[in-house]
C-alpha cells in the first residue's frame, strides 16, 4: 500500500501543475518574479495541444488501432481495470473514457482470440466497502453473452503492478509460455507490457482508447492553452514516469 500512495502522490510534484504551483510559492515566498515568470510560461507550454498531443503520442506508441482480425491467438485474454465509476444509483457502475477496454476485450473473446477472459478486480484501498471493478465487469461481460464458465477474475489490486502479480497467480504463468492478450489504453501499454512481462507473460499488446486531441486542421488553437491539454499532457507525463521507475527497478534487480 505504501508503494501505492508513493506512486500516486510523488509525480505531483513533478508535473505541470504541481511544478507550476511549487514554482509560484517559492517566487512568492523569495520575491524572485524570474520564477513567477517561468511558472506561468511552464504552464501554458504543457496546456497546448501541440506540445500534449506530442507527449501523447510518444506515449502511445502510435495512432492505429490494430484490427481484431490480425490479433494472434492467445492463452488468455486479459483487460486491466479503470473504466467504471462508482454511482449511487447504478449498480454495475457508470463507464468513463476507457471504456474501449472492456469492449476491446469483448470483441476478441467473439472473434476466438482466446478461451478465457481475465478482469482484474481493481480497487482502491479507501474504496475498501465498494464491489470491485472485475466484478462489476463480470456481470456486464455475462449480460453481453460471455460465458460465466470463461471468465476468471484475479484477487483485489490496487495499481498494473499488482494487476501484473496477481494474474500470474491466477494462471499459474510459465516463463515464455503464457501468451496474453493485455487490453488496455494505448497511452498506458508502455508500462502494462513491461510489467506484464517482468511477470514472465509473453505479451500481444492491444492498445485502445487513443487520446489524442482532434485539432488537425486548426492553426493557431494548437497554441493556445485549454485545460484539456494540460491534462493529456499530465496523463502521458505520469505515465512516462511510471514506465521510468518500473524500468529503472527492474534494470537493478536484474
Amino acid at each position: 500500500m505504501e508503494i501505492l500512495y508513493f506512486n500516486k502522490i510523488l509525480p505531483i510534484l513533478v508535473l505541470p501543475l504541481g511544478f507550476t504551483l511549487l514554482c509560484l510559492l517559492v517566487g512568492l515566498a523569495f520575491r524572485k518574479r524570474l520564477l513567477l515568470w517561468y511558472a506561468a510560461l511552464f504552464l501554458w507550454a504543457f496546456s497546448m495541444p501541440v506540445v500534449a498531443n506530442g507527449l501523447m503520442s510518444f506515449a502511445e506508441g502510435g495512432t492505429s488501432r490494430i484490427p481484431v482480425r490480425l490479433v494472434g491467438k492467445a492463452d488468455a485474454i486479459v483487460v486491466l481495470s479503470g473504466m467504471i465509476r462508482r454511482i449511487d444509483g447504478a449498480p454495475l457502475g457508470e463507464w468513463n473514457d476507457a471504456v474501449n477496454r472492456f469492449e476491446g476485450g469483448i470483441d476478441l473473446f467473439k472473434a476466438g482470440k482466446a478461451p478465457v477472459m481475465v478482469f482484474t478486480r481493481g480497487q482502491m484501498p479507501w474504496q475498501a466497502s465498494a464491489i470491485s471493478e472485475g466484478d462489476v465487469l463480470k456481470k456486464r461481460a455475462v449480460l453481453l453473452g460471455v460465458p460465466q464458465t470463461a471468465i476468471r477474475l484475479t484477487e483485489k489490486v490496487g495499481n498494473t503492478a499488482d494487476e501484473a502479480v496477481a494474474t500470474g497467480k491466477l494462471l499459474g504463468v510459465s516463463k515464455g509460455k503464457t501468451r496474453i492478450i493485455l487490453v488496455t489504453s494505448a497511452y498506458h501499454t508502455r508500462r502494462a507490457v513491461l510489467l506484464f512481462e517482468q511477470a514472465g507473460f509473453e505479451v500481444i499488446p492491444f492498445r485502445v482508447d487513443y487520446q489524442l486531441i482532434d485539432n488537425a486542421g486548426s492553426t493557431v488553437l494548437r497554441f493556445l492553452p485549454s485545460a484539456e491539454a494540460l491534462a493529456q499532457s499530465e496523463k502521458a507525463l505520469r505515465e512516462m514516469i511510471g514506465w521510468l521507475f518500473y524500468w529503472g527497478r527492474w534494470q537493478f534487480v536484474k
